[in-house]
Formats: C-alpha cells, structure tokens, sequence
C-alpha cells in the first residue's frame, strides 16, 4: 500500500483571545493517500483554513505531526519549509491572487521559474495546462480581461505549475457563482485527477463535496469521516 502523501497525528492549534485560550485544532488526525481528493467540509470558523495552513507549512504555533510525501515537515526550519511547499504542495484559494500586471501564460510560468525551470519548458507547460482549461484561446490576457471563473483556471494552473504531490485548495469556488463553482470545480477535479495530484479541498458545500473521492468534516476541532 502507497504511503500517504499526507499525514498528520495529533494537529492541535490554539488562539490568545481576550484572555482566553481558543482551541481550534484538538488534535486532528487526517490522511490522503495519492491521486485521492479528499473534501474537507465544515462552516465558516471550524478551523478549515487554520487547517490547510498548518499542512501547508504556513504558519507556526502547530503541535503534533505533520508527514507530506513521507518527510516530517511539522518541525523543519523556514527554509527547508520553503522547498516543501516549493517542491510539494500547490495551493488555490478563494481569491485567486493573480498577479496583475502578467498575462495568464507568465502567472503560471513564474512558480516555475522560482523551482529553475527553463522558461521555454515552463511557457509550454503553462500553455498546456491553460489549454487543458479551457483557456487556450486567452493565454496573453491579463487578470483584468478575464471573468471571475477565467481567473480562477488560471489560480488552478498556477497550483499544478510544478507537479505537486498535493494541491490544497481553501474554498477554491466560494467567490464565484453556483453555475460557474459547479463547472471550475469540474474543470479542477479532472484536471487534478489527469496529473495524478493529490488534494485535500475545503468547501462548505456539500453538493460539491459530493464530488470528491471522500469527504470528511472538521467537527469541534476534530476530523469525522462522513465518506
């Protein structure tokens, strides 16, 4: 059996608030095994994005372990946390944080340049994956030309530039439009399944949870496996 490519034992994180101490990591225990997309289902303050920080080496103040492609990652320092995330792990958010003075084409060929990847090989990887999104048509367009739903291709292509073992996606079609969610969720799930990526992708929509290969919830600080 393949080992995870992410695993973590005993997450717990905590908040100072007014005085009081806020838990809102009580020990997560959480694996997704490769190729496996995995849905990540709570509301609004369960600690989901707390969640998708502490895997993605974002932040400190974590306990526990936390295992990506079977290296400890939990207690690296800031630099070799830097080529995990480099190296590892891709990331989409609700906003797709383009850059906007670079065209589709350059927002997804930048990530690769920064992992030394000759830039006529990261342009043709970037024009693929634009392609493969539907997007072939708008590869020299700049954020500001394109929909909500175009953008946020262009933030899903970005994340699988450099071929992470695990894409983590926070809300990744909560600023766009049920219609429009619904076909760049699609899009993401085929996408990621033809890399053969991982991902762990948080949502408070059931519906397209549903999607996914399995669903869990973060209840009260905890995982509940619901699928």
């Amino acid at each position: 059996m393949s080992e995870p490519v992410l695993q973590t034992a005993g997450l717990s994180r905590s908040f100072a608030q007014g005085g009081q101490t806020i838990a809102v990591l009580r020990g997560v225990d959480l694996q997704v095994a490769p190729g496996e997309i995995v849905a990540l289902l709570g509301p609004s303050g369960s600690g989901k994005s707390t969640l998708l920080q502490a895997v993605g080496l974002l932040e400190g103040g974590f306990e526990g372990s936390i295992r990506i492609a079977g290296q400890e990652a939990a207690k690296l320092d800031a630099a070799a946390r830097t080529l995990v995330r480099r190296d590892r792990l891709g990331f989409v958010y609700q906003f797709h944080h383009l850059l906007p003075d670079f065209d589709a084409t350059e927002n997804v060929v930048l990530p690769q340049l920064v992992r030394e990847i000759p830039r006529a090989d990261a342009r043709a990887r970037a024009a693929t994956l634009l392609t493969a999104l539907g997007l072939g048509h708008r590869l020299t367009h700049r954020p500001s030309q394109l929909s909500g739903g175009e953008q946020q291709r262009v933030a899903v292509a970005r994340a699988l530039a450099n071929r992470p073992s695990l894409i983590l996606a926070d809300e990744p079609t909560g600023n766009l439009d049920e219609q429009t969610a619904g076909i760049v969720l699609a899009e993401f799930l085929r996408l990621v399944r033809d890399e053969g990526s991982a991902a762990l992708v948080a949502t408070h929509n059931e519906r397209l949870a549903a999607k996914m290969d399995r669903v869990v919830r973060l209840h009260e600080g905890r995982i509940e496996e619901l699928s």
